[in-house]
């Protein structure tokens, strides 16, 4: 196997031009010859260097706007030959074609063109041809090429040239080429998802992206091997986090922080303060309030046993206050559209905790996907973007609710939507009081959620429990009537739920019995 090839021509053909000079220069330096196209030439020459057209190579000038001009053999031939075999370099020899031995090439910004709202026409053009196809051709001839797709990998390369005198080895052309492959497979992914959304069909093959953030120390549990990966254009997030104090963020932190910021979102920062606190991705506890500070204190009385160690997200920015507040307890994370310089002087003494700012809280009109993994193959679909407003509301007891019952209601619709199923939510005064999570038995959820309440209640020495007087979301509709006798017993005095059960009127029977007021949404929010 062939190891070290020294660098004698190089290719250079990109569209972000970050530290393109300084590599050209070093380039030039160590007697590299440069051949370039378009605007990356005009640059180099702007900078003093000698540039080679590659319309000098391939006898042809740049046509079609730009569309054709590395589409040629004289290119891909002196990427793709193998210098140790005879018949190639006979081909090389009789059609004049020189070996190229460094390919530079980044891509036409199609992701940043869609995500900065680009018409269907202009994304199009922003489709680049010519670039991968060189791409994947010096990347399958690794054994003598290499090819740099990423500008933080020029470093790396003049690091390796410095080394080894000019040259590289297999290894280093190696790892560049999968690079240079997983990045036109990204490219195309980007391509096809979005002309499957433009279009508003399923495609026949679909294809999961991402660039490496973080290699994480494990994944759930120490045993497990993971890596986060982000996605170009995504919107506000943790993917798109700002980590300013505290250790790199853990697998259960994303993951965890990630359901935080995506309950916190259904609440807009002008509809008022509110704060969520989430425990291996289901709240323990959610509130909105006239301030940040007492949003807070009262999600984390909802369940302050479980607010230990938890994520706290913030929909608003993070006031010293608050931040006082916080460091009360152990928090893992906190998250937030921005932090003041108060809360952050505050925060910096605590030196394990994590205190990350979005730009903008998610949007939750936004349209997405959800993706599984199962065992052959991936599970996709919507993601749960279901909303309800007053109108969409039916009410199916004799009593209906006050205007406070029916705000809190809504309220704990929404904080329902994010916990997992078989989910109980009971809510007073825009503070959720008891969350059942996860359990096999509504009735079981119900039960928890209450007894949570019961345990509160002691610790802050209230004399009845928070659940006197709540309402009750349920994500899923009430099969039998003995849910709905459970949440009665805890002192629920409204219901809001799916609807749909075989046993509707029996169930309704029941609430009415208990002088209950109850409403159908006819949507259900199932979360596994």
């Amino acid at each position: 196997m062939i190891d070290l090839i020294k660098l004698r021509r190089a290719l250079i053909s990109v569209s972000d031009k970050t530290g393109l000079l300084e590599l050209a220069h070093a380039l030039v330096d160590r007697g590299v010859e440069l051949v370039s196209t378009g605007g990356t030439a005009i640059a180099l020459r702007d900078a003093g260097l000698d540039v080679l057209d590659v319309e000098t190579i391939t006898g042809f000038p740049e046509m079609m706007d730009g569309r054709v001009k590395t589409l040629h053999p004289s290119v891909h031939g002196g990427l793709l030959a193998l210098r140790d075999n005879a018949n190639h370099n006979k081909a090389m020899e009789e059609y004049g074609i020189t070996g190229i031995d460094l390919l530079v090439v980044n891509l036409y910004p199609f992701e940043e063109t869609v995500a900065n709202g680009a018409d269907y026409m202009a994304s199009i053009e922003n489709i680049d041809i010519g670039g991968p196809a060189m791409i994947r051709a010096a990347a399958k001839n690794h054994k003598f090429v290499t090819v740099v797709t990423d500008t933080q990998d020029y470093s790396n390369l003049l690091k390796e040239l410095s080394e080894l005198k000019g040259s590289t080895s297999y290894f280093f052309r190696q790892k560049l080429a999968l690079n240079a492959f997983a990045r036109t497979a990204s490219y195309d992914a980007a391509i096809s998802n979005w002309m499957a959304k433009e279009m508003e069909v399923n495609p026949r093959y679909k294809v999961i992206s991402g660039s490496i953030v973080q290699e994480l120390r494990y994944g759930e549990n120490p045993h497990q091997a993971a890596v986060f990966y982000g996605q170009s254009g995504s919107q506000s997030g943790v993917g798109t986090a700002v980590q300013h104090q505290g250790k790199k963020l853990s697998y259960n932190n994303i993951n965890d922080t990630d359901a935080a910021i995506e309950l916190v979102g259904e609440f807009g920062p002008a509809e008022g303060p509110a704060c969520a606190i989430i425990k291996h991705a289901n709240p323990c506890g959610v509130s909105q309030a006239a301030t940040l500070k007492k949003a807070y204190q009262a999600a984390f009385n909802c369940d302050q046993k479980s607010a230990f160690g938890g994520i706290v997200a913030l929909n608003q920015k993070l006031d010293g206050i608050t931040a006082t507040e916080i460091c009360k307890i152990f928090t893992e994370v906190v998250i937030a559209p921005d932090a003041d310089n108060e809360a952050r002087k505050i925060f910096s003494k605590k030196k394990n905790l994590r205190l990350l700012t979005i730009k903008n809280l998610p949007d939750v009109n936004i349209t997405s996907q959800t993706i599984r993994q199962v065992l052959g193959g991936y599970l996709v679909q919507d993601k749960d973007m279901g909303r309800v407003s007053p109108d969409d509301l039916k009410v199916v007891t004799k009593r209906s609710p006050t205007s406070t019952e029916l705000s809190d209601m809504l309220f704990a619709w929404k904080v329902a939507k994010h916990v997992k199923s078989n989910a109980i939510v009971y809510v007073k005064n825009g503070a959720t009081v008891g969350i059942g999570a996860g359990q096999m038995s509504r009735v079981d959820s119900a039960l928890i959620a209450a007894r949570k309440a019961r345990e509160m209640a002691a610790e802050l020495n209230l004399k009845n429990p928070l659940t006197h007087g709540s309402v009750v979301a349920s994500d899923a509709f009430f099969p039998f009537a003995d849910g709905i006798l459970t949440v009665a017993e805890a002192g629920a005095m409204a219901i809001i739920q799916p609807g749909g059960s075989v046993r509707d009127e029996e169930v309704i029977a029941a609430a009415n019995a208990a002088g209950l007021t109850m409403i159908f949404t006819g949507m259900r929010h199932f979360r596994h």
